[in-house]
């Protein structure tokens, strides 16, 4: 390997650490605040990006539906707690809440998919079109069993990915999709070497959503609230704080990223409706390394993640997935280590 095909691979890993990145991120969100590990975080991110693909080519895109049967789900079982609990006065907010706003991002796309629109503009509703995923599901599947083991929550997670799977298959079909560009020209840097502009993007539009999103949870009130709420939801609660309206915001939250993932990783990658389950995967791997709970370490292990498996794919392009996933045994093991010693440690105390 010559230092030439390294900075190449290094680049490319940059970029894959940075849509990993994105997407540890909106897990570790989920996660802390929650307690679930949600697997299906990667469907949303190609639920996005096909739908990029649908208005570049004049189609609407199939997510409407997808969007307005979860929103009827959601409004059902919303209607059905509310009847059970003889609550009917609140049944108008639950109708504006879940049936009416999921919607409206839905309406926006059917206008731009019938009378056309400048590409930043289909970018955008792309992005908003998907927002709605995340806490519709939460509130179908996991708002009902929020108290149940971190284990049954997994196994839930798992289950409903397989569903959106089939979902995504019914809704966009096995045909594969890629979109245009977001950016054009390249980025020259020392030598001669040469950096896409859709790389620049990508890297660029990782620093400032995380940048964002470290300002949101320091400086405003709905960041300190999801803060608090992952900390400690019991305490949160004494204070006023309703761990299931901010558990929402997380999963709203982490909707926005997923769809910032799929519209920049259309234009590299071909999407399919099942694609979502190994970025998914990959960015759990990064989301590990962090401990689940470390905005910080997660950063790190994506960019980890993303480069080791550009070299990986040098090496074996057949084994580069093994060897990504070979990052957990060490991982795991160390964290084991480490929890024993501090469990060694507790016990020595109360001695």
């Amino acid at each position: 390997m010559t230092w030439d095909i390294a900075l190449i691979l290094g680049v490319d890993g940059l970029a894959n650490g940075a849509i990993y990145l994105l997407a540890g991120l909106g897990l570790v969100l989920i996660f802390s605040v929650t307690r679930v590990v949600f697997v299906p975080f990667g469907d949303i991110a190609v639920f996005a990006a096909l739908s990029l693909a649908a208005f570049e080519t004049g189609r609407v895109p199939p997510t409407i539906g997808l969007v307005a049967f979860l929103a009827l789900i959601a409004l059902l079982t919303e209607l059905g707690s509310l009847a059970r609990r003889r609550e009917f006065r609140h049944a108008p907010k639950a109708v504006l809440v879940w049936g009416i706003l999921p919607l409206v991002p839905c309406a926006m796309a059917w206008m731009v998919a019938h009378q056309g629109a400048p590409a930043a503009i289909q970018v955008a509703v792309s992005i908003l079109l998907v927002v709605p995923i995340g806490p519709l599901l939460a509130r179908v599947v996991f708002q009902p069993i929020a108290d149940a083991s971190v284990l049954v929550l997994l196994i839930v997670a798992l289950a409903l990915e397989f569903l959106l799977s089939g979902l995504g298959l019914l809704f966009f079909g096995p045909e594969g999709s890629r979109t245009s560009p977001l950016a054009s020209g390249s980025l020259t840097l020392a030598d001669g070497f040469t950096v896409s502009g859709q790389v620049v993007l990508m890297v660029g539009v990782a620093i400032i959503v995380s940048g964002l999103f470290f300002l949101v949870f320091e400086r405003t009130s709905m960041g300190k609230a999801l803060r608090a709420t992952a900390i400690n939801r019991v305490g949160a609660r004494l204070v006023g704080i309703r761990p299931a309206r901010t558990a929402m915001l997380a999963y709203g939250c982490a909707s926005l990223l997923g769809g910032f993932i799929g519209v920049l990783i259309a234009p590299v990658t071909t999407m399919y409706y099942d694609s979502g389950f190994i970025i998914g995967l990959k960015a759990f791997v990064a989301a590990i390394i962090g401990g689940l709970v470390s905005y910080p370490a997660t950063a790190l292990g994506a960019l980890a993640v993303g480069i080791f498996e550009s070299f990986a794919s040098f090496w074996s392009g057949a084994l580069k997935d093994a060897i990504v996933f070979s990052l957990l045994i060490p991982v795991l093991m160390m964290r084991s280590y480490m929890a024993k010693n501090q469990e060694e440690e507790i016990e020595e105390i109360d001695q």
